[in-house]
């Protein structure tokens, strides 16, 4: 059956083991992605998660609610057909990372990116071997070639479910090395998100929230706490 269609027909979604990775069904239906291909997934906890997800639907299904099925539909229908280049997109953000580019004023915001962010660049450091190059300003600095490679080389052994959650976290931050601290668990998920969206805070401060960016701002932080979960299921 596909995820597409509009009405629940089951009654109970279940998790069934298929030779050493886990599927879901719907009564007696095995849940496919939207390309027709099976749903099957590495670990039992997300397979529980998406079972869950169904189970929770009313009479019409809304994929909106279900973001481990969508992410796990990305990962087999999306990542595994073009996994190098996705690994690339994603590898070619640590010569562009959003904790290089520091403000030029006023001044208080320069000393705060450097309490905030410069942990985070110290811990890249420790754990990949070579300093990100910061600079004042968004002219682009060249990074060091082997902070580079060792960065993709991080990327490149995510398998393609870590994949689907790890390119959320990267393009909704702006930034591998936090999606790569979330990984490691050298920072918490909400934590980098905020670190991700320090000038923007900063903004608020000085001219107040607008409603409608706030609105934004909520769908992306949830966006970006669920491919964090999604990253801890494909473990689990």
């Amino acid at each position: 059956m596909s995820v597409l269609k509009q009405k629940r027909f089951w009654k109970a979604a279940s998790v069934v083991e298929r030779d050493g990775a886990f599927g879901v069904t719907l009564d007696t239906r095995a849940v496919n992605t939207p390309n027709k291909t099976p749903l099957v997934v590495p670990t039992r906890a997300m397979a529980q998660a998406i079972a869950d997800e169904w189970d929770a639907q009313p009479e019409k299904i809304d994929p909106l609610t279900m973001p481990v099925t969508r992410a796990a539909n990305s990962a087999i229908d999306k990542v595994a057909p073009q996994q190098a280049e996705v690994i690339a997109e994603l590898a070619s953000y640590g010569g562009t990372d959003l904790l290089c580019y520091r403000a030029t004023g006023p001044q208080e915001l320069i000393a705060r990116q450097a309490e905030q962010w410069d942990p985070l660049v110290d811990w890249a450091q420790a754990t990949f071997g070579a300093r990100l190059q910061v600079v004042a300003g968004v002219m682009h600095v060249a990074q060091d070639p082997a902070l580079v490679a060792n960065l993709h080389a991080e990327v490149a052994a995510f398998d393609n479910f870590a994949l689907a959650g790890v390119h959320d976290l990267v393009a909704i931050s702006g930034s591998l090395v936090l999606a790569l601290g979330v990984t490691r668990g050298a920072i918490a998920p909400e934590a980098a998100w905020l670190l991700s969206r320090l000038d923007e805070h900063w903004q608020i401060e000085l001219w107040g929230e607008d409603e409608e960016a706030a609105a934004h701002e909520a769908l992306k932080k949830e966006a970006f706490l669920n491919a964090a979960r999604f990253y801890q299921l494909s473990l689990t």
